[in-house]
C-alpha cells in the first residue's frame, strides 16, 4: 500500500493554556504586593510633593480650570454628599475592581486574560509616576489654599482617621503623597471599559459610564486630587492600553522560553510525561541495534532490503 503522508505541522500560535483561578489569584495578589511596596518605598521629600501640588495648582490656574474648589466646599457643606463620597473614595476602589476581575474571569474567559494584563501593565506605570513626581494632594496643602480634607472632617462617620483612607493607626502605612496620577480615576475607568463592552445590558453599560465619572467628581470633591491627576489617570490607562500587547508577547514569549529550558534539562515536554528515549534520533540505513535480529525479506522485496515497518515503529523481526 502506499505510503500515506503525514498531516502538515501547525504553524499558528500555540493554544492558551486554559485559566486556572489557583495560578491567578497569586499573579494578581503577587502584583498588588509589589505595586503597593513599591509606593510605599518611592514616598518623596514633603517639601517636593508640596512643590509638585502648587505647581499643579498654578497650571490649572493658567488653564482656566477650578473643579476642585467648588466640589470640595460643597461636600464639606452637605453631609449627605461628603459622607458617602468618603466612603465611596476608601472602599469602592478596592470592591468593585476585584470584582469586575473575577466576573470576567467566571463569565468573560475569553476576555479576561486582555483585560487583566492592562489593567497590570496601566498600574505599573502609575508607580512609575509616583516615584517621578511625588504630589501632595490638595487635602494637605496649608489652609491658605482653600481645601478642607472630608476624610477628616467626617473621620467619626467612617474607620478611618485622618491619613486619608487608611483605618485608624495604620496611617504610616500609606503614601499620602501619591496623588499624581489618580489609579482611583484609572481603575474606575478600567472597571466602566469592561461593563460598557462586556455587560451585554442598558444597566451594565449605563453603570461603565456613570462608575469613571463619579469617581472623579469623587476623589476631587474629597481633596484627595486635583483635575489634572485624574487626566492623569486616564493617560495612564491609555498608554498601559497600547502597551499590554506588548507585554502579552513578552510573558508568552518568556513561558515558551522556560518551557523549553525545562524540557532540556528533566527530558519532559514543559515538565510533564514520560521522557522519551529516543525521540528525534533515527538510524542510518544497515545500521542495526545491539542483538537486533536480522529479518527476512518479505514476499516482493528486494533482496537485502531492511524489514519493512507496519507502523507501529517496532522492527518487523521483533512481531
Amino acid at each position: 500500500m502506499p505510503q500515506t503522508e503525514a498531516p502538515p505541522a501547525r504553524t499558528g500560535p500555540a493554544p492558551l493554556t486554559r485559566l486556572r483561578w489557583w495560578t491567578e489569584l497569586p499573579l494578581i495578589l503577587l502584583v498588588y504586593g509589589c505595586y503597593s511596596v513599591g509606593r510605599l518605598l518611592v514616598r518623596g521629600d514633603v517639601s517636593s510633593a508640596v512643590d509638585h501640588g502648587l505647581a499643579i495648582l498654578r497650571a490649572e490656574k493658567v488653564l482656566r480650570l477650578n473643579a476642585e474648589h467648588p466640589l470640595n466646599r460643597l461636600f464639606t457643606r452637605e453631609p449627605w454628599l461628603g459622607v458617602p463620597a468618603d466612603f465611596w473614595y476608601a472602599s469602592l476602589h478596592y470592591l468593585v475592581t476585584p470584582a469586575i476581575l473575577i466576573w470576567l474571569f467566571r463569565a468573560r474567559t475569553a476576555h479576561y486574560r486582555a483585560a487583566r494584563t492592562w489593567l497590570m501593565t496601566s498600574t505599573f506605570i502609575g508607580l512609575i509616576g509616583f516615584t517621578l513626581l511625588p504630589t501632595c494632594p490638595p487635602r494637605l496643602l496649608s489652609p491658605g489654599n482653600g481645601f478642607v480634607d472630608t476624610m477628616a472632617h467626617y473621620s467619626s462617620y467612617g474607620w478611618w482617621g485622618g491619613q486619608a483612607s487608611a483605618p485608624r493607626g495604620l496611617g504610616g502605612m500609606t503614601n499620602q503623597y501619591a496623588a499624581m496620577p489618580s489609579l482611583h480615576v484609572g481603575w474606575a475607568l478600567w472597571c466602566g471599559v469592561m461593563l460598557w463592552r462586556h455587560g451585554g445590558t442598558r444597566w451594565a453599560k449605563a453603570a461603565g459610564v456613570a462608575y469613571p465619572l463619579l469617581t472623579a467628581l469623587v476623589v476631587m470633591g474629597t481633596a484627595n486630587h486635583y483635575f489634572l491627576d485624574a487626566v492623569a489617570g486616564v493617560a495612564v490607562m491609555g498608554v498601559g492600553l497600547l502597551l499590554a500587547p506588548y507585554v502579552t508577547r513578552g510573558a508568552n514569549r518568556a513561558g515558551a522560553l522556560l518551557a523549553a529550558r525545562i524540557t532540556a534539562v528533566t527530558g519532559r515536554p514543559g515538565g510533564t510525561g514520560s521522557p522519551i528515549v529516543s525521540g528525534g534520533c533515527q538510524t542510518s540505513a544497515g545500521e542495526r541495534f545491539p542483538r537486533q535480529r536480522e529479518g527476512r525479506p518479505g514476499p516482493g522485496a528486494e533482496p537485502g532490503a531492511a524489514p519493512k515497518d507496519a507502523g507501529d515503529g517496532a522492527p518487523a523481526a521483533a512481531r
